[in-house]
């Protein structure tokens, strides 16, 4: 998946469409697309990127997957949506403003959608789109309606704070209470 300067500019303020349902296991929501995820039309595109082996290594998805099957998360009970819509080279080009609205806009998507868990990667993301600055990788106290939410951090290959193999732990934690409450549930599922 190669793209031009010129082509992964032209992806700049793009969105990325949701990859979304009603009643998802667990929504993850990431920061915002890159240039090389908005060029691509796909979710976690940039090839540095852990997201995609990262779930296969934390158990959602039983192979790695391609950005561009996405749309197979939803037979796993997973989605996909962000806290800025828009497209930037980093994320350090979206203002708290931004950050904030996304977060509106996030709520009112929950809301709608009711996903079990909303999973936000990235704990600076949750911390100004949801104005809570002591938040830490993990489950949260606060809910939107019936959703939990559970911070997760950020899979961008230039977190150097997780290896891959403590990014699929922390993946993993997730994966556990999700299923755990599944079976409390009695609610079965082959994965």
């Amino acid at each position: 998946m190669g793209f031009t300067p010129e082509e992964l500019q032209a992806a700049r303020g793009r969105l990325v469409p949701d990859v979304a349902a009603p009643g998802l296991r667990v929504l993850f929501c990431g920061i915002n697309p890159g240039l090389m995820s908005a060029a691509a039309g796909h979710h976690f595109a940039r090839p540095g990127n852990r997201f995609w082996p990262t779930l296969h290594a934390a158990g959602f998805t039983p192979r790695v997957l391609r950005p561009a099957e996405q749309e197979e998360l939803l037979a796993y009970g997973l989605g996909i949506t962000n806290v800025v819509e828009r497209a930037s080279a980093r994320a350090d080009e979206l203002t708290a403003e931004e950050f904030r609205e996304g977060g509106r806009h996030l709520v009112e998507k929950v809301t709608r959608l009711r996903p079990r868990w909303l999973a936000v990667a990235g704990v600076t993301a949750y911390r100004v789109a949801f104005d809570d600055k002591r938040a830490q990788v993990g489950p949260q106290e606060r809910t939107i309606g019936d959703t939990r939410i559970w911070v997760l951090p950020n899979p961008s290959g230039l977190n150097a704070h997780y290896p891959p193999a403590a990014l699929a732990e922390a993946y993993a934690r997730l994966r556990a209470a999700a299923f755990d409450e599944e079976a409390e549930e009695g609610d079965v599922r082959d994965v």
